[in-house]
């Protein structure tokens, strides 16, 4: 197994039901629940209430603002049987407690079954690695339709 993210994974990890191009609540744990509940509708949670409890319980260990406008909730739980990442972005920003004091405008969800620790490091260091670079948070940014957000994620990682 490789230490990245393959760009075919992509249309398993965040097909375009794991992604929204609506506004997200503005507060972080509404915000949370909202990215949740877009892998619930999509059959990728089997128990909402576990999986919500593992990430609010992530969230109060360290901050998943990232910096740049970057937040990445995320978990390892029993609730999903699948590594899942969901997708939203913010006009206003929500605030993540990041390091660098800025509202998180590109919010990503990582959820993997609690047996894949691997899995979980391989997803998020990929999608940290290809966020750094301003192009691709320029390409979320700018994303009219799902598929555009599908695209600059398989560039991000490629």
């Amino acid at each position: 197994m490789t230490d990245a993210i393959e760009a075919d994974d992509i249309d398993e990890l965040i097909p375009a039901s794991h992604i929204s191009l609506t506004e997200p609540p503005a507060e972080k744990e509404a915000c949370i629940e909202y990215l949740l509940d877009l892998l619930v509708e999509a059959g990728r949670v089997e128990d909402r209430e576990t999986a919500l409890a593992a990430l609010l319980e992530r969230e109060s260990e360290t901050t998943t603002g990232v910096g740049m406008g970057i937040g990445i909730p995320h978990a390892k739980t029993d609730a999903v049987s699948r590594p899942s990442l969901a997708f939203a972005r913010s006009e206003d920003g929500v605030d993540f407690g990041s390091m660098d004091g800025e509202p998180a405008t590109l919010i990503f969800m990582i959820l993997v079954p609690a047996s894949g620790s691997e899995d979980h490091l391989k997803i998020l260091s990929s999608l940290s690695r290809g966020l750094m670079h301003e192009e691709v948070r320029d390409d979320l940014h700018a994303a009219e339709d799902e598929a555009a957000v599908q695209d600059a994620l398989r560039e991000a990682i490629a």
